[in-house]
């Protein structure tokens, strides 16, 4: 497989805090990566230097082979690299296709092929039978669906996952986790931050592990799991990472 993202030494500091502090991973075409660790150790940071929100202070990004590093959001959306939030971004006063639509609009000019784009991706979130109903009335659930289908609209070959599982119960986080394997089925690679270890250990060929900032291991999710490392300073103890 070739690779789609390569994070290199990766660097991120605000002021005298240093959020993250050479990083190096990749994730290949086709791959679902998980990305872990406790409260604060960087994870969200590290997602808003890889979409230029926040770009590194050192190191390097590549996306499809090309540097994105200093590149602007608009610029790294339009290349191929859609995210979430972990709080639903969307336009509340809009409706959901109207919300998703400004997603399509991003690499059409043409309405009628984004509504038909639109009505394409809502069907493979699983909220067309709300595509009319306003953002701001949705359940956590259909909030979480929504935000994943504005990423998708832009026609992502990269989709950075942000928490989608948070806020939800188990028959719901089940729901997701098959949402992202369809989606993943379509082509698109997927890095995704999660806190569940059960969900990470469903979807991931490989799991990404923070710890203050640093990356503390990187490994199938069985190698992961079992690396006392992790267990250490992931759960504070206990004979397995387990997510219990």
């Amino acid at each position: 497989m070739s690779k789609i993202l390569e994070v290199k030494e990766a660097t991120k500091r605000f002021g005298g805090l240093v959020a993250n502090e050479k990083v190096s991973f990749d994730v290949e075409e086709g791959e679902i990566v998980g990305v872990v660790g406790p409260n604060g150790a960087g994870k969200t940071t590290l997602f808003n230097s890889i979409s230029g929100a926040h770009p590194l202070s050192e190191g390097n990004i590549i996306f499809d082979g090309k540097d994105i590093t200093t590149m602007k959001p608009y610029d790294i959306c339009k290349l191929g690299i859609g995210r979430t939030f972990q709080i639903p971004q969307s336009l509340v006063e809009l409706k959901v296709f109207e919300n998703v639509l400004v997603g399509a609009l991003c690499k059409r000019n043409n309405m009628d092929e984004a509504m038909a784009h639109v009505d394409k991706v809502l069907e493979l979130c699983g909220i067309a039978d709300i595509k009319y109903e306003l953002a701001g009335k949705l359940n956590v659930p259909q909030k979480k669906r929504l935000e994943i289908a504005r990423a998708m609209a832009t026609d992502p070959r990269l989709l950075l996952l942000d928490e989608t599982m948070a806020g939800l119960n188990a028959t719901e986080r089940k729901e997701s986790v098959e949402l992202i394997k369809k989606i993943n089925a379509t082509g698109v690679s997927i890095l995704t931050i999660e806190h569940n270890m059960d969900v990470v250990m469903s979807v991931s060929r490989r799991v990404v592990v923070l710890v203050s900032g640093k990356l503390l291991t990187i490994g199938t999710p069985e190698e992961v799991t079992s690396n006392p490392e992790v267990i250490s300073a992931y759960l504070g103890g206990g004979a397995k990472a387990d997510g219990r």
